[in-house]
């Protein structure tokens, strides 16, 4: 989040000096606005993090696929299950608006493949990422770094909003967000 108010250097402290990596982070304040134009509806908005939600569990379902280590392949196993649980949290969001008009399966029709969640595409994160893709430490804070930058991307996208349905949505996810965010945080800090 501190990236996208325009600081260069960030480091994550959190299990004090032991546990940082050295990782930080970069990208200008505009870094994946252009994935929303401002004016979507809420349900352009789900649809979209929909279709991020399970870009992220497909990535997840893949480095399970190619990986030999057993314990990265049980941790990114149960990420993507994660990622189907907000895919879920999503749908009860569109049944709320629309009891007969979001449903899975129209979701996973519509979901959109271009950007995965906090707005990366799986085959540019890969690349970028190789080294933390290897360990479970490395993939939770890979993880981490994810979820951190969905937050972010949401409560941008809510501030780039003009529809105050939208932008409640928005606020919801981001809530969400935080909440697994705090998961991956504490199941890291247990592995310190």
């Amino acid at each position: 989040m501190l990236s996208g108010y325009g600081f260069e250097k960030i480091y994550n402290l959190k299990g004090g000096i032991m546990a940082w990596n050295g990782l930080v982070a970069e990208g200008p304040q505009e870094l994946h606005l252009e994935l929303i134009r401002g004016d979507e509806t809420p349900a352009e908005i789900l649809k979209m993090a929909y279709g991020m939600e399970k870009s992220l569990g497909d990535f997840y379902r893949t480095v399970a696929t190619r990986t030999p280590d057993r314990e990265l392949a049980a941790l990114v196993k149960t990420l993507a299950s994660v990622e189907d649980k907000h895919m879920e949290y999503l749908l009860e969001i569109g049944k709320e608006l629309d009891p007969g008009g979001f449903d899975r399966e129209a979701a996973d029709a519509e979901a959109l493949a271009s950007a995965m969640e906090g707005g990366f595409r799986g085959d540019e994160l890969t690349k970028n990422n190789e080294r933390l893709l290897e360990s479970v430490d490395a993939m939770l804070d890979l993880s981490m770094m994810l979820e951190t930058q969905a937050l972010d991307l949401y409560m941008r996208f809510a501030g780039k909003s003009q529809d105050e349905a939208a932008r409640k949505i928005l606020f919801r996810i981001a809530d969400e967000e935080k909440t697994h965010l705090a998961a991956l945080g504490k199941l890291r800090d247990e592995r310190a």
